[in-house]
């Protein structure tokens, strides 16, 4: 244990004034601290009452990131209990704002930066980090943040971000948690014209060059924490699809924006048929965008239809793309690999209003970043061909929502079926209060992690991304959906990632990719090391 100063230093120590007067007496704290014993409870009404205070949504990220860096158990304890206030803080869509002025608003360094110069030491590198025991790892290039772009080094708040809510939302100790950027160049000219950007300002490095950079980064990881999960976050398509088939059988890894949103719209479009009747195999889908995040959507859509007894040609033909040029179909020759799947014999459309004038789809998936794309004639159009047309508006942050939900419900006149992924409030139509439900990768990474630690599985399979995708329908109640709310509130989150957790386990354990011995009870065992924000005493 350290003592005095060091101790009140170390975030995952340091109680601050909650230290007892054995505990000041054994560790040299007398006079560091102000006189008074405060309890945890006390400590939680002074945080709110100064966050609460903040002018902005970025002042009140500034003041939690800090609270983090001086009291980890204070910081967990304040969003856990206050998790629907605190997540549009720090993550989506504040923590977008927060990276585009990362440089700006930096304190103190959270997570490890590993960049070019570092190259062929980066198992030296990641040795640096103080903390044993690493179980997950979050990781990003920084080249696709969120709907954000380019942000290099700056992305470093998405994986600081998404380990809070490892903790929050999935209980997973934050001492074994590692924020990882591959802090490569950057290609956005802006930043690199910043002098306070902290990252590095030469371009982006390429090719064989980046796939060496990034081979040793995964090599290392195994080499020096070998039980720890690689989530890749906000990657550029290229290198988001060509990573996750590269490395889904070698190592322990996931992407999130693939199979993480993937899986959180499978669990929607779930709800969604609890409320048309509507099987998943009769729906026809129209992806707005055809990035990693959609090809990935369907593939796990197509993998759900196949499940339920539909040949895979008729799956892959209920979905359909719209990209930067218009319709994805047979006769375009500009298409990438990982559009050719979905690319359909139909006649070619340039515009989104056009294609969903043809296709007649039930559901409108938006995942193209682009704000506001999702225009009052499109929106009527999808009403006119459906009774309850299914708009799932994604794209984050907030300014990149292809639709709000006032615009859906109102075009629609209140029929529509909808999610985003980042928060709306309520909307009253017609005398009635509709509730958008957030499709937020939040409601599956966080239980999968457990899962896939609780486990020890060594692979992370399409089949866990389908029962997770099950678990979290499963776990919508009636009211809810009698509101038009596809997910269950954010305050029962830590149970519904408990479930996912347990789902997630039991596919490793049946398939044989688990390492730790199963026990009696999987529910209790993993509900049992789920972390809790509690002060210990240290005498």
């Amino acid at each position: 244990m350290p003592r005095g100063t060091d101790l009140l230093h170390d975030p995952s120590l340091n109680k601050g004034t909650a230290f007892t007067e054995d505990e000041r007496n054994a560790f040299g704290l007398q006079g560091l601290l102000p006189s008074r014993v405060c309890d945890q409870s006390e400590q939680v009404t002074r945080v709110l009452e100064n966050y609460r205070k903040k002018r902005t949504d970025l002042d009140k990220y500034i003041n939690l990131i800090a609270l983090q860096g001086r009291n980890e158990t204070l910081f967990y304890r304040v969003v856990i209990d206050n998790i629907e206030e605190m997540m549009p803080i720090i993550y989506t869509p504040i923590v977008g704002r927060a990276c585009q002025e990362y440089g700006h608003i930096f304190r103190r360094s959270r997570g490890l930066f590993l960049s070019r110069k570092h190259r062929g030491e980066i198992a030296d590198v990641l040795r640096n980090w103080p903390k044993q025991g690493i179980r997950i790892i979050v990781v990003t290039d920084g080249e696709r943040i969120l709907g954000l772009g380019d942000l290099g080094a700056n992305g470093m708040g998405i994986p600081v971000g998404k380990l809070s809510l490892y903790t929050a939302c999935a209980g997973i100790n934050p001492n074994q948690a590692l924020p990882i950027t591959l802090d490569i160049g950057t290609d956005n000219d802006a930043l690199r014209d910043d002098p306070l950007y902290i990252g590095d300002h030469a371009k982006r490095i390429r090719g064989e060059e980046y796939d060496d950079f990034v081979d040793e980064f995964v090599q290392a990881v195994q080499e020096v924490f070998p039980d720890a999960l690689i989530q890749f976050e906000d990657f550029a398509t290229r290198n988001a699809i060509q990573l996750l088939k590269t490395y889904r059988d070698r190592a322990r890894c996931f992407n999130d924006d693939i199979q993480g949103t993937a899986a959180v719209t499978l669990a929607g479009l779930y709800s969604t048929s609890r409320l048309t009747g509507m099987e998943l195999g009769a729906q026809q889908i129209l992806f707005f965008g055809a990035g990693s995040a959609a090809t990935g959507i369907a593939d796990l859509l197509v993998g759900a239809m196949v499940g339920e007894g539909l040949p895979e040609s008729e799956a892959r033909n209920r979905c359909w793309f719209v990209d930067s040029k218009g319709l994805v179909v047979t006769s375009r020759i500009d298409l990438a690999e990982h559009k050719l799947p979905y690319a359909h014999e139909h006649e070619p459309h340039t515009d989104l209003l056009s294609v969903v004038r043809s296709l007649k789809p039930t559901a409108l998936i938006g995942v193209s970043g682009q704000g506001g794309a999702f225009t009052r004639p499109v929106l009527r159009e999808m009403a006119v061909h459906n009774p309850q047309p299914i708009i799932f508006a994604l794209s984050n942050p907030t300014a990149n929502a292809e639709a709000t939900a006032e615009e859906v419900y109102r075009e629609t006149e209140g029929r529509a079926i909808f999610a985003s992924g980042s928060p709306f409030d309520p909307v009253t139509l017609g005398g009635k209060t509709l509730v958008p439900g957030q499709g937020n990768n939040a409601y599956i990474f966080p239980g999968v992690g457990l899962g896939v630690v609780a486990s020890g599985a060594k692979r992370v399979t399409d089949e866990m991304f389908f029962a997770a995708a099950r678990s979290l329908a499963a776990d919508v109640s009636q009211d809810s959906l009698s509101q038009g709310c596809l997910y269950p509130p954010l305050s029962k989150i830590r149970e519904v990632s408990l479930h996912i957790a347990v789902v997630v386990a039991q596919v490793a354990y049946d398939s044989g990719l688990a390492t730790r011995p199963k026990p009696q009870d999987l529910l209790e065992d993993i509900r049992s090391g789920m972390y809790e924000p509690e002060y210990r005493s240290y005498v």
